[in-house]
């Protein structure tokens, strides 16, 4: 059977999106979902429990920065990620290639593979398919991703076809170095730009490789969003139904929302850990920030419609406080919220397709949050 299974439970009537179930070796999650972003093994701020506590069912790792630091191998000797960060849930994993291709002064792409200087201390690494699979393999996700390159935006057509031709050469010796196929699921990464005859093109060779599961990526890397919903509406009806559909590195409410009336089944984004670290709050009126002086006499919670830990607890006054205090109790607080809030969010929509009313949702929360 492979090591993940895709079951589909519902499309909405109203909108076509759907409602799914994938089962992995960790347990089973229902789609559409957000993935929490764990970039070294944890995600900023929260612990293990305080994750289950808000519902995380699925977390993404960083195949780069594990590689980077403590390296792949000392993972595997713990036990592999769930070990080694004591999750027992599911777990994904991305290839490296974002990190990689975004040191656009640092690396050297050519066909073997890309040589490209550490971050951190500038030491020269060579990562080829073959080598973003094993260390993948190391860490033990239950879902991995192929080694792709994810262009700039904007690109030209030329550029952008080269590229995803070979992230399609790639992705086909990913899958033959992929050793831990009962244990693993490796997915294939549709690329493109922003430009339809090469997003169709991507599929259609992907598809000729047979992956378990598809990504989506090299969108929200700066492009208009209405480019962005046009590549999913030519790409995401070409993939196969009974396999999942992810769309990388998208996280706003808006996206979210226009991804899953699309067919997509999984997002993750840092976007509600790094804006938390800035103090500002997701809430069903739009974002505040809750550094703001305006809300140091405001002893309401973040979001009145949020029952949250964060919002039963503290009001905007406290933490704004440990804001601007530099507690780090401050930051916890924001990113507890900001995550729990894309998670609900998702809970609605997943509600709102059983109920056959996305289409209403999406306006009604785009006017409730202030989009529109």
């Amino acid at each position: 059977m492979g090591a993940i299974r895709y079951e589909l439970i519902k499309k909405c009537k109203q909108t076509g999106a759907r409602l799914g179930r994938i089962h992995t070796p960790h347990g089973s999650f229902e789609t559409p979902v957000f993935m929490p972003v764990g970039t070294q093994a944890t995600v900023k701020g929260m612990s293990p429990d305080e994750l289950k506590q808000i519902d995380a069912q699925i977390i993404l790792s960083n195949t780069y920065h594990l590689y980077m630091r403590p390296g792949s191998e000392i993972v595997r000797e713990a036990g592999g990620l769930h070990e080694f960060m004591s999750w027992d849930r599911s777990i994904l994993t991305d290839s490296g290639g974002f990190q990689v291709f975004s040191l656009s002064d640092l690396r050297n792409i050519k066909e073997e593979g890309v040589t490209f200087k550490s971050h951190i201390d500038g030491s020269s690494h060579f990562i080829s398919p073959e080598k973003a699979v094993k260390i993948q393999n190391d860490l033990g996700a239950d879902i991995i991703m192929a080694f792709d390159e994810c262009i700039p935006y904007p690109a030209d057509h030329g550029y952008a076809k080269k590229s995803l031709e070979r992230t399609s050469r790639w992705a086909k010796r990913c899958k033959e170095a992929h050793e831990n196929t009962e244990r693993q699921a490796l997915f294939g990464i549709v690329q493109g730009g922003i430009y339809r005859d090469l997003r169709i093109q991507s599929v259609k060779e992907l598809l000729g490789i047979d992956f378990p599961g598809y990504a989506i990526g090299g969108l929200s890397v700066g492009e208009p969003a209405q480019d962005m919903y046009e590549m999913l509406d030519c790409t995401v009806p070409l993939l196969p139904w009974d396999k999942p559909r992810y769309l990388m590195g998208v996280g706003s409410p808006d996206y979210l929302i226009e991804g899953a009336i699309r067919g997509i089944d999984m997002f993750d984004c840092v976007l509600p850990t790094r804006i938390g670290r800035n103090g500002t709050v997701l809430t069903s009126r739009g974002k505040i920030i809750a550094r703001d002086a305006k809300y140091a006499r405001d002893y309401n919670s973040l979001d009145p419609e949020c029952d949250c830990y964060v919002c039963r607890n503290f009001s905007r006054a406290y933490i704004r406080h440990l804001l601007k205090a530099q507690e780090v109790l401050g930051i916890r607080l924001t990113t507890w919220h900001n995550l729990k809030f894309l998670l609900d969010l998702m809970k609605k929509i997943r509600q709102a397709i059983i109920e056959d009313r996305l289409g209403d949702f999406r306006n009604e929360f785009f006017t409730s949050f202030g989009y529109q």
